[in-house]
């Protein structure tokens, strides 16, 4: 018998939309796997029961009275956490660090625009200590685990919204990318996570931060619901110029996943950019099999070189340990921080200004340069990771964490290039290696054109469906 969680979110939603299934019975499924389960792999921080079933009720109450369901949102009624990064009105917010636990009075627009779509907030994901590091591991939560090997991580910094999807805790999770924390736990965790351009989805109401790298996107198991709840996120805010412009003129994303992508000239690489280091065998197999695959399916695939020198990345690091500074700790608040944070913190305390600005000109020059040396690619292909899924605690170095910094550069070399071109990237889950972890490919699109990457994923989805697999916690 078919279970709620086996549903994909766009089928919950038909079920929800027709009669033959309550949002109420929805929430009420996933509150209780994620009691039994989410300490297991280290999914959430905090649950908000009572209000995911009043949100649920609101949404049955608006299909009852409704002349017309089919109009409803997409994904109306349907369970989707949000990320312990950001806001959501009245509920507490950790930013995963023993240093905050503060409840805001507003939704970041991003929830705004959940809450208007009639997605149910189940709880807020766990995510490491203010999104810094590519693993989840910090001191207010259990750490976030693959359900395909709990003793290997989930990665980061979304990792509990991966793990919760992966886990069937969740059909679809809210997180957000500065660096590939959206493609690293996708991968690590066996789902399909976009990186939306740059600006289509807001970051408000708090402004951009440094070198406007993080952008918010969604975690989900199939192309299509990451489409829905990437089209969920996308709209008119206020004071978010860009996102609202780009969202009234372009195609539906889900549309998009059906559409034949054509023949396109695909460009792939399998150097790291941000770290001189060895990419495991799995992940260059990986990145081979789908090579073929694309070329199997008609697409002209040829070898290109890396978008950036290592000489840029001292200029990102300068940026993220700024990042880092600009975090407003008093002198309580700063003696609970993690070593990781502290070090980084410190690092921005030696930036200047001036050093600042020309690391972020340095950024967007070297930016512009390869996006103009790849323009004549639809797409760009890379591993998402240098290797598969990692223990517990093989990156996190709380004695060192000069030596942690550069553990999480070589485990995620291929990732942040993209937030610093602020193009569309994807991670999709195509193969699995012997021991039976997902291993993730990275696909790369032009600025704007999310709907290309996605027709091009809906088309391998196709060619090699993964929705079958499942870890055995499912």
């Amino acid at each position: 018998m078919t279970a709620l969680h086996d549903l994909t979110a766009l089928e919950q939603a038909s079920a929800i939309r027709q009669g033959d299934l309550t949002s109420v019975e929805l929430t009420d499924h996933y509150l209780t796997r994620m009691q039994e389960l989410s300490e297991r792999v280290g999914a959430f921080i905090s649950t908000t029961a009572e209000s995911a079933m009043a949100q649920a009720r609101i949404a049955d109450d608006m299909v009852r009275r409704s002349e017309d369901p089919s109009s409803l949102p997409l994904l109306h009624g349907v369970v989707c956490p949000i990320k312990d990064l950001n806001s959501v009105a009245e509920i507490p917010t950790t930013f995963g660090s023993k240093a905050f636990d503060v409840v805001l009075p507003f939704d970041d627009d991003v929830v705004d625009r959940l809450r208007a779509e009639g997605l149910v907030f189940t709880g807020k994901t766990n995510t490491p200590e203010f999104g810094l590091p590519c693993y989840t591991e910090n001191e207010i939560a259990p750490p976030a685990r693959t359900p395909w090997n709990l003793d290997l991580m989930a990665g980061g910094s979304s990792g509990g919204a991966a793990a919760a999807v992966a886990t069937g805790l969740a059909p679809i999770a809210q997180g957000s990318d500065g660096g590939g924390s959206l493609r690293i736990p996708a991968s690590a965790c066996g789902l399909v996570a976009i990186k939306p351009t740059r600006g289509l989805v807001s970051n408000g109401p708090m402004p951009d931060g440094l070198g406007e790298l993080a952008v918010q996107g969604p975690l989900a198991r199939t192309v299509r619901d990451a489409a829905a709840l990437l089209d969920a996120m996308v709209g008119p805010m206020p004071g978010s110029q860009v996102g609202g412009l780009t969202g009234q003129a372009r195609e539906s994303l889900v549309t998009a996943v059906s559409r034949e992508p054509g023949v396109l000239r695909i460009g792939r690489y399998c150097t790291p950019v941000i770290a001189d280091t060895q990419v495991h065998p799995d992940c260059l197999n990986a990145y081979e099999s789908a090579s073929r695959l694309l070329e199997e399916l008609g697409h002209d695939v040829e070898d290109i070189d890396p978008p950036f020198g290592l000489d840029i990345v001292k200029k990102f690091e300068t940026v993220w340990a700024t990042t880092a500074r600009s975090i407003p700790l008093t002198k309580s608040q700063q003696a609970v921080v993690m070593p990781l944070t502290l070090w980084l913190r410190e690092r921005g305390d030696a930036v200047s200004g001036q050093e600042l600005a020309g690391a972020v000109a340095a950024m967007r020059s070297a930016a512009r340069a390869a996006i103009i040396a790849t323009s004549a690619y639809d797409v760009i292909l890379t591993p998402t990771l240098a290797s598969p899924p990692l223990p517990i605690g093989a990156i996190r170095n709380d004695g060192d964490p000069s030596r942690d910094f550069e553990a999480q550069k070589a485990f995620t070399p291929f990732t942040a290039t993209y937030n610093v071109t602020g193009q569309p990237a994807m991670s999709l889950p195509l193969f699995w290696n012997a021991e039976g972890l997902p291993i993730g490919v990275q696909l790369v699109g032009r600025l704007h054109e999310e709907s290309t990457l996605l027709s091009l994923a809906g088309q391998l989805e196709q060619a090699k469906p993964w929705l079958g697999r499942k870890p055995e916690l499912w």
